[in-house]
């Protein structure tokens, strides 16, 4: 088992994680100042005040501050991502996806309840069923792209918000389904070239080539195997790795490009980040009791990672890569 960092945080910090239950999803904002956790069972979103330096034995992680939000919006919060540094837009699994501003006052322990500012339902063939996992794709004038995993209806649905308009829905389009099974994870590659899906059916992740035909009947032009049951998806800052978390075992596993993402691959490295007697204590099936969300901060240095029995834990990107590390670059 890989070791991970010890980060700083004060006994309130550690009894807000302790106490949000069953998480999900997280996510480092894009100035990398604050970490979002997706708080599934609870129903409400954590959010830590986070410090990310060098040091000369690998990166330190402190933990400055914790508010936790709640909103009549917020269900069974699976997915969640960033619009910008303050806008965060969720994916509930058993509703719809909600765009929501986080207040502006610095994390202190306070707890807030917070009013949306638009709930994204789709339409006709594209109406949201089951969301849980979410990319942002910036696009043109004013408007951003929502890819929303579909997990029950196995397919990935395009939602085009316009900031300009109160992030008003101009647009929505059947994005992806052909191969996917329980789509469970999305993340687009820094490059914008690639579009990773964790598929929890088939125990693989799908890769798609990001175009303008892109459909549902489009094939993928990749497939990471021996994923065990994926969630968590992740492209390294080069493109060079994807990390995926294994929800079925105790690994996260390391996939290498090797020039291009076409083509099938297994994992080059698994990597395991859970003990086995935590591992255990979520075992209710063979599909459960491993990691769950992770995230890469904007320094490409640090992995998040979150599951039930651990929420929150951190470790080294290089130390997770390994050999397989060429190119990664520290804080």
């Amino acid at each position: 088992m890989i070791s991970g960092i010890d980060f700083k945080a004060s006994d309130g910090v550690r009894a807000a994680l302790s106490a949000i239950g069953r998480t999900e999803d997280l996510r480092f904002s894009p100035d990398n100042r604050l970490l979002v956790i997706a708080g599934y069972a609870r129903r409400r979103l954590l959010v830590l005040r986070i410090d990310i330096e060098a040091g000369a034995h690998g990166p330190g992680v402190t933990i400055r501050g914790f508010m936790e939000l709640t909103s009549d919006k917020m269900g069974e919060i699976h997915g969640l991502d960033f619009i910008d540094d303050r806008t965060l837009v969720l994916g509930n699994r058993d509703g719809m996806v909600v765009i929501f501003g986080l207040p502006r006052e610095e994390p202190a322990g306070q707890s807030r309840e917070i009013s949306a500012i638009r709930r994204v339902k789709g339409k006709g063939l594209c109406k949201l069923n089951s969301p849980g996992s979410i990319a942002v794709r910036p696009e043109s004038r004013g408007r951003v792209g929502l890819l929303v995993c579909n997990n029950y209806t196995h397919m990935v649905t395009r939602h085009v918000v316009n900031r300009w308009l109160g992030y008003r829905t101009t647009n929505n389009q059947r994005l992806l389904a052909r191969g996917l099974d329980i789509p469970d994870g999305i993340a687009l590659s820094n490059d914008g070239r690639w579009i990773a899906v964790s598929s929890h059916g088939t125990q693989d992740v799908k890769l798609y080539r990001t175009a303008a035909s892109l459909g549902p009947e489009t094939e993928p032009a990749g497939v990471l195997l021996n994923a065990g049951y994926p969630h968590g998806v992740r492209f390294s800052a080069d493109d060079r790795h994807i990390l995926v978390a294994d929800a079925g075992s105790r690994v996260v596993n390391v996939y290498a490009a090797g020039g291009c993402w076409n083509g099938h691959r297994a994992p080059a490295r698994s990597v395991a980040v859970l003990d086995e007697e935590t591992f255990l204590r979520g075992r209710d099936n063979v599909e459960e009791g491993g990691p769950k969300g992770l995230d890469i901060d904007r320094t490409n240095s640090v992995l998040a990672m979150t599951c039930e029995q651990q929420t929150l834990a951190f470790f080294s990107l290089a130390s997770m890569v390994g050999s397989q590390g060429g190119g990664i670059t520290s804080a």
